[in-house]
């Protein structure tokens, strides 16, 4: 079964269906690959997808032969695949058609035309991305080479798509990362993954649905027993009154509220209110209780003092 990260590059992959728009991930893929320039191009990657993406359009510029491939894997491990582009004039012929050069720089100059931009962003993913699967947790980064790649990829999001990625630092490299699941779920959609965008927006509706419940059943709980507590003081304070003085010394309408929360501790003020005749609010219900509380107090401190 393929993770959710390996399911957005197929679906990228598959949404890349012209020569303008795999030039313009091709872009993309060598901006952000592993090595660029003339001495060395090369790319590390676990998806056999990418690979066969890098390898195909880079023989369909170049030619063929123009690109070996080595994989190697531990036991238990994903199969890691280094793609290099062999020969020099095969590199440069790449980057000359590409229009790159080994400054590794994404500035609005180096873009293709704005329909493609996207395609651009796109390959950088398909070179260096990877998101969570969203039932764990919102996750989307890219591992890029340089600092200075990271803030052009960075501002490029912000100032034409109004995404806003955040910055840190892991080893070596330089992360670009969003954990916000609006964001992630636009830039999913922006890349061409809409059936992953839409996937991770149903998971965020369920999970925001089932942490409704929870909250609506903890607040249930939470006034439960806020209500058990409630009962037991008065609970309490009509026994001292029935052991002191006596119910009797109760009017009839606090006498009546007395022996129904006798009966049924378990109610709230609003179903004790039901039980009344004639029937009353909760508020008024309360304020019973709230002078029974007082005769009760005031029967505790004469005890005190003597």
């Amino acid at each position: 079964m393929h993770s959710f990260s390996y399911n957005v590059k197929e679906e990228i992959l598959s949404s890349i269906n012209s020569r303008d728009k795999a030039d313009a991930a091709m872009l993309g893929l060598l901006t952000f690959s592993n090595s660029l320039d003339e001495s060395r191009i090369m790319l590390l990657t676990e998806n056999e997808l990418v690979k066969d993406f890098f390898k195909l359009n880079t023989e369909r510029i170049c030619g063929e032969g123009a690109v070996t491939v080595d994989e190697s894997s531990k036991r238990g491990e994903q199969t890691l695949f280094t793609i290099d582009v062999c020969g020099k004039d095969n590199r440069i012929e790449l980057l000359s058609y590409l229009q790159i050069d080994s400054s590794r720089r994404l500035t609005y100059d180096d873009l293709p035309k704005e329909k493609l931009c996207p395609y651009v962003i796109a390959g950088a993913f398909l070179a260096c991305g990877s998101v969570n699967n969203p039932m764990k947790k919102y996750h989307l980064e890219f591992v890029v080479p340089t600092l200075e790649l990271c803030n052009d990829l960075g501002l490029l999001l912000l100032e034409k798509y109004g995404i806003l990625c955040k910055h840190a630092e892991r080893g070596q490299g330089n992360i670009v990362y969003l954990k916000e699941s609006e964001n992630i779920i636009d830039m999913l959609t922006l890349m061409g993954a809409s059936n992953s965008s839409l996937e991770l927006m149903n998971v965020k509706i369920e999970k925001d649905m089932r942490n409704k419940i929870n909250r609506a059943v903890n607040c249930d709980n939470a006034n439960i027993e806020k209500a058990l507590r409630a009962s037991e003081r008065q609970i309490k304070d009509i026994e001292l009154i029935d052991s002191t003085v006596g119910l009797s010394a109760l009017s009839d309408s606090l006498r009546e509220i007395a022996l129904l929360r006798y009966e049924n501790p378990d109610l709230n003020l609003s179903q004790l209110g039901e039980l009344v005749t004639p029937r009353i609010s909760r508020s008024g219900v309360n304020h019973r209780f709230q002078k029974i509380a007082s005769l009760a107090e005031e029967i505790r401190k004469s005890k005190q003092l003597k």
